[in-house]
């Protein structure tokens, strides 16, 4: 794609952030960044990406809830990630996170490892271990 003919129409996903840099091609054939507000499309799939972890976020709550799962599992789709990115950002096994969603093992947990998950989340301890109905975070919080 042509510098040109990158688009821009304003992105409200960005909620504000401006642009973001993207790789186009120069006159002289070479590539290089540029900056886009957004593009129509991309709003459209980001959309249904994020309407996809909201939802995946209240089955993980109503399960939280009646005592099938950790609050772990909430928040890591509140932020937008899964299994694989979560264990390596907390430099643990797959098979380690896969555990700590299990409640009994969840309480357990020392308070280490449980700030650790807190930190990565960016939410308070209590948030983690006191988990309440109304418990809700902004993704971009």
């Amino acid at each position: 794609m042509k510098i040109e003919d990158v688009p821009q129409d304003d992105n409200p996903t960005f909620k504000g952030y401006g642009t973001k840099a993207v790789y186009a091609v120069d006159e002289r054939g070479r590539y290089t960044k540029t900056a886009t507000s957004g593009w129509d499309v991309e709003e459209v799939v980001l959309r249904d990406v994020l309407e996809d972890f909201d939802a995946l976020a209240a089955d993980a709550k109503r399960r939280v809830l009646q005592g099938e799962t950790s609050p772990i599992e909430f928040f890591l789709y509140r932020r937008l990630m899964d299994l694989p990115s979560l264990a390596r950002s907390m430099g643990l096994w797959q098979w380690q996170v896969r555990r700590h969603l299990k409640p009994k093992v969840f309480k357990k947990l020392s308070v280490a490892r449980l700030q650790q998950y807190a930190d990565l989340f960016r939410i308070d301890l209590s948030a983690l271990t006191h988990f309440k109905e109304t418990t809700d975070i902004e993704p971009d919080s």
